[in-house]
Order: C-alpha cells, then sequence, then structure tokens
C-alpha cells in the first residue's frame, strides 16, 4: 500500500481525502468487480487532485499578493513628489 493510499500524512494527521479512501477500500473489499467502486475511486483521485492544487493556487495567489503590495508601495513614493495639475 503505498504512502498516499494509507490516508495519513507526512505529520501523522488524518488526511483530508481519508474518509473517500475509506469508502473506496471498503468498496473493494466488498464488490465482485473493482468496476463497481469505480466512482468512489474517482471521488478520492479527485479529493487528492483537488487538495494539492488548491495547495499550489493558494501559493500563486499569496505571491501575487505580495508583488501587488510592493508595487502598490512604490506607486505610492513615487507619487509623494510629484503633483499633476489639470
Amino acid at each position: 500500500m503505498t504512502e498516499m493510499a494509507s490516508g495519513w500524512g507526512i505529520n501523522g494527521t488524518k488526511g483530508r481525502c481519508y474518509d473517500f479512501w475509506v469508502d473506496f477500500s471498503e468498496c473493494m473489499s466488498r464488490c465482485r468487480e473493482p468496476k463497481d467502486c469505480a466512482l468512489l475511486r474517482e471521488d478520492y483521485l479527485e479529493c487528492l487532485h483537488h487538495s494539492k492544487e488548491f495547495q499550489r493556487r493558494n501559493r500563486i495567489y499569496k505571491e501575487e499578493q505580495r508583488k501587488l503590495r510592493a508595487a502598490a508601495r512604490k506607486d505610492k513614493e513615487g507619487e509623494a513628489g510629484v503633483h499633476h495639475h489639470g
């Protein structure tokens, strides 16, 4: 069984997709054919995929915000000594 499938995160806490994994693995242990559990498996993979994507997006978003704030500060400093007429 892979590290990911166990549902436990690196720091020993329950992964957020653990419940999906439990449903899927229980289904697999009861079903006659693996395809009977295809939807549960998709849910589980979807959960894994999206949690990763969300973390990545979140990092990108924070970086964007940092850049915007830095740019805004520069603009303010630039405007301080300049007066526009009209």
